[in-house]
Order: structure tokens, then C-alpha cells, then sequence
């Protein structure tokens, strides 16, 4: 994997997006490639956008993802996948978890959520794997391991080993919570594999 691969990984405040690039960054390193990683917070402690940058290769010199350059975008909630929509490559592919959290511009009524986010992308040609990743999380024993069934689905358009995989999670997560988070990505590879849209 010598050229530079690029990923965006975007959701709300406490939905793990944070973990999920940190277990990525892991990923690549132990691959053996260089890493640079950025985060970018909004009002995070209050269900504002949180935005990660993930690039990995050969030779990395900036950790931000310019527009247009993301080889793929992670979307933990269907409204941030239209707000990272800009920077995926044509050809990029969009890992978008089914769940909808309405903003609070949008509870107040000042808003409306878009009808179909996942539909709007496809209807550009966008190459999409739209997955239930909440609710598989949710099966597994937490919804809050959609972000183990993203990076599940994203292993399956990656060249890494699937022992790299197992090591980054398993050093990233609490002995007590390692089996399930294990059964969530693995899930997610699952759906990866023959759920892309």
C-alpha cells in the first residue's frame, strides 16, 4: 500500500468516532505505514459534529483531508455523511450508518432533516454501503459499537491483514467490553462484504 489512503470519519458527540480513527490509526501503524491523524471537536459534549482525519502510506506529510481526496468517508449518522460529502473522491466509497439524531435546530423546529440522505447520495452515483451499524452494534450487547461495525465494513476495502485488525481493537479496548466490540466488527466485515449499495 504505497500510495497515501485517505479517510474521513464524521458523527455526533459521544458516538465513538474519536476511538474509531484512534483504532485506525493503530491499524495502519502496526501495518508498518506512516500515520497522521487529526481531529477536529465541535460543541462534542453537547452532540455537535465531531470530524477525524485519517491518512496512511509510504511517506505522509499532512494529516488533513483536502476536498475531493477522501478514498473513503465513515458517516456515523446519515446528516454528517452530507456534511462530509464534499471532501470524498468521486470514486471514494461511503461507509454510512442508517441512524438519524436530529440536531437541535432540528427539534426546535427552526430546521428540517432531509428526507433520505442515503438515497440523495446514491441518486449522485455515489458508491455507498449504507448499514444499520446502531442496531447491529445494538445486537452484538451496545449500540454503541456502530463504530466497530464501521470499521468492519471499511477492513473489507482495505489491504491490511485481519490479525492487524484484532490487535489495534484489542489494544484500544477494555478487557470487559473486547468480546463484544470483537463480534461488532466482525459483524460489520460481514456486511461489508455483501452489503455495499
Amino acid at each position: 500500500m504505497g500510495e497515501v489512503v485517505s479517510v474521513m470519519i464524521a458523527g455526533v458527540g459521544g458516538q465513538g468516532t474519536v476511538l474509531a480513527s484512534k483504532i485506525l490509526s493503530l491499524v495502519a501503524m502496526k501495518a508498518g505505514l506512516d500515520v497522521k491523524q487529526s481531529e477536529i471537536h465541535g460543541m462534542s459534549q453537547r452532540g455537535g459534529s465531531v470530524v477525524t482525519h485519517v491518512r496512511f502510506g509510504e511517506k505522509v506529510y499532512s494529516p488533513l483531508v483536502s476536498a475531493g481526496c477522501a478514498d473513503f468517508a465513515i458517516a456515523f449518522e446519515e446528516l454528517e455523511a452530507l456534511r462530509c460529502l464534499p471532501y470524498l473522491k468521486k470514486e471514494g466509497l461511503f461507509i454510512v450508518n442508517t441512524q438519524q439524531m436530529l440536531p437541535m435546530p432540528v427539534i426546535t423546529g427552526a430546521a428540517v432533516y432531509p428526507a433520505d440522505p442515503v438515497g440523495d447520495m446514491l441518486g449522485q452515483g455515489l458508491r455507498v454501503a449504507a448499514v444499520d451499524a446502531s442496531g447491529i452494534g445494538q445486537e452484538k450487547g451496545d449500540a454503541r459499537a456502530a463504530n466497530l461495525v464501521l470499521l468492519g465494513v471499511l477492513a473489507e476495502s482495505l489491504d491490511i491483514p485481519e490479525e492487524t485488525w484484532h490487535e489495534a481493537i484489542k489494544e484500544c479496548m477494555r478487557p470487559n467490553l473486547l468480546e463484544m466490540n470483537m463480534a461488532a466488527f466482525r459483524a460489520g466485515q460481514e456486511a461489508g462484504a455483501e452489503g455495499k449499495r
